[in-house]
């Protein structure tokens, strides 16, 4: 009768606990497969470094076509995919990251995690998470984490952002070989306003202004990571 008690009680536990619903949570896990496979398949057509540089994350890497041309000194590795959460580079963390053994992991997810309604808070619970598993199964390697961009199209959501990336800094600064980037203050405009003349037309992604952007702040961050690997 114990035993019956607990197994009832146990998915009620789960379900207080987490704080974004398990139909969400699934539909999301699948929802990549897909672009996940083609990942796979690149491998396999023409295997790339194992000691490159990942960028892993949302449509912000996704659409970054010229990424490596950004990043001419370095070999790097563009894993963005689809409208991705931290919760889905969590659950495909081994296809997207682990299998390249990454010199270093350049990190943009929130975005979207705050879109569908997840807090500030849980989504730095999700980072930390993050950077458990990269010190269980990736130890040295280090990680770079990208600050959340605004954009017009999402301006209500303008202090959860600054929120989250306020939290994200405070992580980076607690852990050994993790390093943050202010991308939110550099696609603002003089008025302290997400810049239109730095994203696509629909005033959510950036375009080829925004990433120009970008570079050189994710350049004057990662280089001393990269100077200065982790002991973890």
């Amino acid at each position: 009768m114990r035993f019956r008690f607990l197994s009832l009680l146990l998915p009620m536990a789960l379900h207080w606990t987490d704080p974004l619903p398990r139909a969400m949570a699934a539909e999301t896990r699948g929802e990549f497969d897909g672009e996940i496979r083609r990942f796979a398949e690149s491998d396999h057509r023409q295997p790339h470094s194992t000691n490159a540089v990942v960028f892993a994350g949302s449509s912000s890497f996704r659409l970054w076509t010229n990424l490596p041309a950004a990043f001419p000194d370095l070999t790097v590795l563009n894993r963005g995919f689809g409208g991705s959460t931290m919760r889905d580079l969590l659950h495909h963390f081994d296809p997207v990251i682990a299998v390249r053994r990454p010199r270093a992991v350049v990190v943009y997810e929130g975005d979207n995690d705050l879109a569908k309604g997840r807090t500030p808070e849980a989504i730095a619970g999700d980072y930390a998470e993050f950077l458990d598993r990269m010190h269980r199964q990736l130890p040295g390697a280090p990680v770079l984490i990208l600050a959340v961009k605004p954009s017009p199209s999402r301006r209500s959501l303008f202090d959860q952002q600054r929120d989250l990336n306020q939290r994200l800094r405070q992580l980076c600064t607690s852990r050994p070989g993790v390093g943050f980037a202010d991308t939110f203050s550099a696609v603002l405009d003089a008025a302290g306003e997400p810049d239109p003349a730095l994203f696509e037309s629909d005033r959510l992604h950036l375009n080829h202004r925004g990433y120009r952007a970008w570079t050189p702040v994710i350049v004057n961050a990662l280089k001393p990571l990269l100077e200065t690997p982790a002991t973890r």
